[in-house]
């Protein structure tokens, strides 16, 4: 990574490990993280914010020093990749996302991790958005993000993850 970067934009498909990515990159860094999910839906899955009042809390973010953006998002936010220092691409495989998704859910339900209001159409809606999300939208977001391929890392593995938080915490 770049000397300087302080504005860190991750994505990937759902249960990629964005959120864990980020928290540890604001750990490391001391930068606040934010998830798009917060930005996108309202508290409950299956019901979305008005795109003017998401826009604007997308804005506030954007306004700061620094900060890490997380998400599966890619239509609604060419500010925040042209704002980036880096761009971080998870490449995880799509039968792992499944899995953890399958077990975040499950989670959820047994109170482990905080929840969200999700149901199980919302989880058969999202292991089926997410088996299509390679062949779909990373390659729609990959073709948004194509300008800005010189800060732009793609992670395919956790060797390959490891190695760039090493290099991270070495600066």
């Amino acid at each position: 990574m770049q000397e300087e970067v302080k504005k860190i934009h991750i994505i990937g498909g759902a249960g990629s490990g964005k959120t864990y990515l980020a928290r540890v990159l604001s750990d490391i860094l001391a930068i606040p993280a934010a998830d798009l999910d917060n930005l996108f839906w309202n508290k409950s899955y299956g019901t979305k914010k008005d795109p003017a009042i998401r826009d604007k809390e997308l804005e506030d973010i954007l306004s700061q020093d620094s900060w890490i953006m997380e998400g599966v998002y890619y239509a609604w936010l060419d500010a925040s990749f042209e704002k980036a220092d880096q761009i971080i691409v998870l490449h995880t495989n799509m039968y792992v996302r499944q899995m953890r998704i399958i077990n975040r859910f499950l989670k959820r339900k047994l109170r482990i991790l905080p929840t969200k209001k999700e149901n199980i159409k919302d989880l058969v809606q999202l292991l089926k958005w997410n088996a299509a999300y390679d062949t779909n939208n990373l390659v729609k977001a990959q073709r948004k993000i194509e300008v800005y391929e010189e800060k732009v890392i793609h992670i395919y593995s956790k060797r390959e993850l490891n190695q760039l938080l090493e290099s991270i915490k070495q600066k």
